[in-house]
């Protein structure tokens, strides 16, 4: 995980959420520890290409989707345990969600129902977004599609759940190829485009 803990203690994800929306900054919450975010997610210190990839992959999505599903970027919390204080609260790199909201509380700033995650990797959480993060989202019944956006190479991996609740893994995506939603396709090659090439190569 790429994150330094905020505190020494367990915590509730009631008192995590107070927390939060008192902070200047982005925490995320795990296994009952609050996570001061330090990497490309946080207020602050964001790698060129995280961003770079990261405004594409926005712009090809409210391209793709049409209207049919609502778009949101990282500035969106994300609560894995609907209507329970317990859970993980992360903020995913993009979110679609494609029917009515359902909101964690009046606030309306933590969805609990995102169809589809999108994670752009870094070094440093790579291991997190594809493990405990991954098995965070699972529990979101409303969840049907995980994407892993690589930002060092031209690389996109799509995870679907299967007929029986079983996750797959649909495509492994590079040069040329075309990530298929439900709602929308999206050119792997256009979250790419003007990238750096000495950071970015093709798979």
């Amino acid at each position: 995980m790429s994150a330094a803990a905020a505190e020494k203690r367990r915590w509730t994800y009631a008192e995590y959420l107070e927390m939060e929306r008192a902070s200047d900054e982005k925490h995320e919450f795990f296994d009952g520890e609050i996570y001061a975010m330090t990497g490309p997610a946080a207020m602050a210190g964001a790698s060129y290409e995280h961003n770079q990839i990261t405004i594409r992959l926005i712009g090809a999505l409210l391209a793709a989707v049409k209207g049919k599903c609502e778009v949101f970027s990282s500035d969106m919390r994300i609560h894995t345990a609907a209507d329970s204080d317990e859970g993980q609260g992360f903020y995913p790199d993009a979110i679609l969600l494609c029917g009515p909201p359902k909101f964690h509380d009046d606030k309306r700033d933590v969805i609990e129902n995102p169809d589809v995650i999108f994670e752009v990797l870094s070094p440093s959480t790579e291991r997190f977004d594809r493990g405990d993060k991954f098995a965070s989202y699972r529990a979101l019944p409303s969840l049907h599609d995980y994407v892993l956006v690589s930002q060092t190479r031209v690389c996109v991996e799509h995870f679907s759940r299967g007929e029986v609740g079983r996750w797959i893994i649909n495509d492994t995506l590079g040069p040329g190829q075309i990530l298929t939603l439900p709602c929308g396709e999206i050119a792997v090659d256009d979250l790419y485009r003007g990238v750096l090439p000495a950071v970015v190569r093709p798979a």
